[in-house]
């Protein structure tokens, strides 16, 4: 399975470091949508990747729109993640796709509503406490992320630890 990790419009630098490394450790895609609230090459978000940034596939995009344009929603296993989705990411089954987009909005105010409201039957929530605004991006991917790869059965990855055996 192939699996997107697009972030749209990332604001922090340590998330998308954070999501950069996730990324790298399981094979997903990293898709980052412009604007950016920071510049690629700035530290935090190296740190936060650590030395994991030659190991990452990356595709940059001039914007969202530019995004959908390459990779429409209809053509394209696509989900939205927000704090407005009916269903659970747990509720989709991922099994069966070759190949997946799980798209995330940027920190301070989520994907686009107009977007969601396009997308509403594949807008989908992590469940938590009714009285917060939302999780931690780099969370939220790492959440949703190996759900998709336990449904895969952890296709690739490594099946027993090296160490100990």
């Amino acid at each position: 399975m192939n699996i997107n990790i697009v972030l749209v419009e990332p604001e922090i630098p340590q998330n998308t470091g954070n999501i950069a490394r996730s990324c790298a450790a399981t094979g997903a895609k990293l898709h980052l949508v412009h604007p950016l609230g920071f510049s690629i090459s700035e530290k935090q978000v190296k740190r936060a990747g650590l030395d994991y940034w030659d190991k990452l596939e990356i595709e940059e995009h001039a914007s969202f729109s530019k995004f959908l344009e390459k990779y429409p929603p209809d053509s394209n296993n696509m989900y939205f993640l927000t704090t407005k989705g009916q269903r659970t990411y747990i509720d989709v089954d991922y099994s069966n796709m070759d190949e997946v987009f799980l798209l995330f909005g940027k920190e301070t105010k989520g994907l686009p509503e107009d977007i969601l409201k396009e997308n509403i039957k594949n807008a989908i929530r992590i469940p938590m406490l009714p009285t917060l605004r939302s999780l931690n991006l780099s969370n939220s991917v790492a959440i949703v992320l190996y759900e998709v790869l336990r449904q895969a059965n952890f296709n690739n990855l490594e099946e027993k630890s090296k160490y100990f055996c």
